[in-house]
């Protein structure tokens, strides 16, 4: 059957500068060139772009003033022909164009449809087509390179060597099963089973230790800013968003909900949450939010925990380092201005080895201490996004522990003496879990699943 052509706006919805209604499929310049009043689309070279008028075939009135671009595969995006028209921004002109295209016979792409056929017809691999919308939804410049690498296909030729090394010993220990006419055909089969199977399993095992680092980096880290009431919350969520996103005041109980904003701290995504102060309290609405900063309190990765330094500890605050005991957590002292009454030898007690960091976020003193700190809780100091693969998808990781395990039972096999048949069977499974993270052996389900988070236009 052949291939729909598909039509959709690949531009965000609004007013703007200009807005493009793409077009990929076999039919993509024929459809163009019956509505466009211009150069004969079916003769202009590849790659070039024309100006003229996109023409309603209903009215035979100037429907919009454009630009089309002409892209003759397999050189494209799709490896499919693929138009785009680019007209005015704003609602109006862009809608109507695509109505028009589509009245020519193209199909409204699903969301992800570009890209899932870039995969299809084999111009990139799975990895990289999640990579496309990591590229897209990337918070800080670090998480948009670690996409762009992936988009390189860094993690596919990784990924391919492996798979690769794996295809190769199961192939030679195959062939000396089936021609067993020499007696060290075995030992050597073993000797080379053990030695690959241990190679592969370090360069996962490799990965996997930064993959923290990097599913960071892509999706951000949940942080919460618990404290009680009028140490400071809000004035710390102002001074790293560098914006008054909250209210500050001097009324205890100002903020009544979650306030969440994205922040970047030298190159990490944070996921800031400003909580409710969490205080028994007989206002209703208040209460609902100290219920939901309890709740932000479990599922956040980084808790910024503020005291006072004009106040001495109260019973709220030893419940509050009751509840985040155990969970990755930096004090901030805040209000260095005014004069001390917090016992910071107490603090420091209850801190044991989690950091200590001084503010007055009234003077802007302390904020440069607090990023380094918070660098360091994930990093260790400065991030490396030159040399380095990260794993940041959550699905690769997750099929990286799966091959990791197969491996480990491969090899644990063969020290029990287990035949090279059986050993085979597990890295056979690695092999698979490996090829799922590049689409070689995923199903259909999944990926039609995977682009489906993708935006439409894409």
């Amino acid at each position: 059957m052949e291939t729909e052509t598909i039509t959709a706006i690949s531009t965000p919805i609004g007013e703007g500068a200009i807005s493009i209604v793409r077009l990929s499929g076999p039919d993509a310049i024929d459809m163009t060139a019956r509505i466009f009043q211009g150069k004969n689309l079916l003769e202009v070279d590849s790659h070039t772009i024309h100006y003229g008028k996109i023409i309603d075939p209903l009215t035979n009135e100037v429907a919009e003033e454009v630009m089309v671009t002409v892209m003759r595969g397999p050189k494209t995006f799709t490896r499919e022909d693929v138009v785009e028209v680019n007209c005015h921004g704003g609602l109006v002109s862009v809608n109507r164009v695509l109505e028009i295209v589509l009245s020519q016979g193209a199909r409204l792409a699903e969301p992800g449809e570009f890209t899932k056929r870039a995969f299809l017809n084999g111009r990139i691999d799975l990895s990289q087509a999640e990579a496309v919308m990591d590229l897209i939804r990337a918070k800080t410049d670090k998480a948009m390179n670690v996409a762009l690498k992936q988009m390189d296909g860094r993690l596919s030729n990784l990924i391919k060597k492996y798979r690769q090394s794996l295809l190769e010993t199961v192939a030679h220990v195959e062939v000396n099963i089936d021609y067993p006419e020499y007696d060290d055909v075995e030992e050597m089969s073993q000797d080379m089973m053990r030695q690959k199977t241990k190679e592969v399993l370090a360069e996962i095992e490799e990965l996997l230790s930064i993959a923290k680092q990097g599913k960071i980096l892509r999706e951000g880290i949940a942080t919460a800013i618990i404290g009680r009431p009028n140490v400071g919350k809000s004035s710390l969520l102002n001074a790293l968003v560098q914006e008054n996103k909250a209210i500050v005041t001097d009324i205890p109980g100002t903020t009544r909900d979650i306030i969440e904003e994205y922040v970047n701290v030298r190159g990490i995504p944070l996921r800031l949450v400003d909580t409710a102060g969490i205080r028994d309290t007989e206002d209703i609405v208040e209460r609902i939010g100290v219920e939901r900063s309890r709740q932000a309190l479990k599922e956040a990765n980084l808790i910024l925990f503020v005291l006072n330094h004009n106040e001495q500890l109260s019973e709220e605050d030893l419940r509050l380092f009751e509840a985040i005991k155990g969970l990755e957590y930096i004090v901030i002292i805040n209000k260095t201005d005014l004069e001390q009454k917090l016992n910071i030898d107490e603090v420091q007690r209850l801190v044991g080895d989690n950091t200590i960091v001084s503010t007055s976020l009234l003077k802007e003193e302390g904020i440069d201490e607090l990023e380094s700190a918070i660098a360091k809780s994930f990093f260790s100091g400065d991030i490396d996004t030159g040399d380095l693969t990260y794993v940041s998808n959550v699905r690769h990781i997750q099929l990286l522990k799966q091959a990791k395990q197969a491996l480990e039972d491969a090899i644990a096999s063969l020290e029990m003496g287990m035949p090279l048949d059986i050993v085979q069977i597990d890295v056979t499974r690695t092999w698979e879990f490996l090829g799922e993270i590049i689409g070689d052996t995923a199903s259909d389900s999944l990926i039609d699943q995977l682009f489906s988070q993708f935006c439409l236009g894409k």
